[in-house]
């Protein structure tokens, strides 16, 4: 009798000290907190991101998809191109089109700049001053359209503005393609004030006169 009490006491003992140590224990566990010098976020006060660099090629007289892919290769991504002779089309099948200039000009430029071919159809001249600059808004004075294709005199007034064309050369076509088309007069006349009232074109085909 005892030996077996002595020897549960001592199993007894055994767990309240192992138990004292367990409570002891803050090294571990959810309750743990870092030291005084560690950090949770990382240090970005020195972090600062350049824009590359790399030299842009000189594009002109290329074909306008050549030009693209050379600009690419070279590090540029930002990419267009607009119509050259100023009749705002849309350069639909790149392999049609060639580059008569770009924005910028060759040379080292960041990579994340935007590069602007102004083109022309292959069987086109270019102009000797590119003519591709958006329309200016008409604002409250009727702009002088003469000359100009029916798109841009559609893209320069007010999106509200009822606007109808009529075929210049008495053979009442339909003027579908208005970037095909230039103006050959207008009502109401240029400079005259706009307050809502509709503008009424007349047009024929570039290639023929007004």
């Amino acid at each position: 009798m005892i030996k077996r009490t002595t020897t549960a006491a001592l199993i007894a003992a055994a767990l309240l000290t192992l138990t004292a140590c367990e409570g002891t224990d803050t090294s571990g566990g959810n309750n743990s907190k870092p030291s005084q010098g560690s950090n949770d976020k990382a240090d970005t006060s020195n972090d600062t991101t350049k824009a590359e660099t790399a030299s842009l090629p000189n594009m002109t007289g290329k074909g306008l998809q050549s030009a693209q892919d050379q600009a690419q290769e070279a590090g540029f991504y930002s990419l267009t191109s607009h119509d050259a002779l100023g009749r705002a089309r849309m350069q639909a099948f790149d392999r049609n089109w060639k580059v008569c200039s770009q924005t910028p000009k060759a040379g080292e430029h960041s990579t994340d700049t935007k590069v602007d071919f102004a083109t022309v159809k292959l069987e086109e001249d270019c102009p000797g001053k590119d003519e591709g600059a958006a329309p200016e808004a008409a604002g409250g004075t009727m702009p002088d359209f003469k000359g100009k294709a029916v798109k841009v005199a559609r893209q320069g007034l007010d999106a509200s503005t009822s606007i109808a064309v009529n075929d210049a050369s008495g053979q009442d076509r339909m003027v579908l393609m208005e970037s095909n088309w230039q103006v050959c007069s207008q009502e109401p006349a240029a400079g005259t004030k706009l307050d809502g009232q509709p503008v009424t074109l007349t047009a024929v085909k570039f290639e023929e006169g007004c």
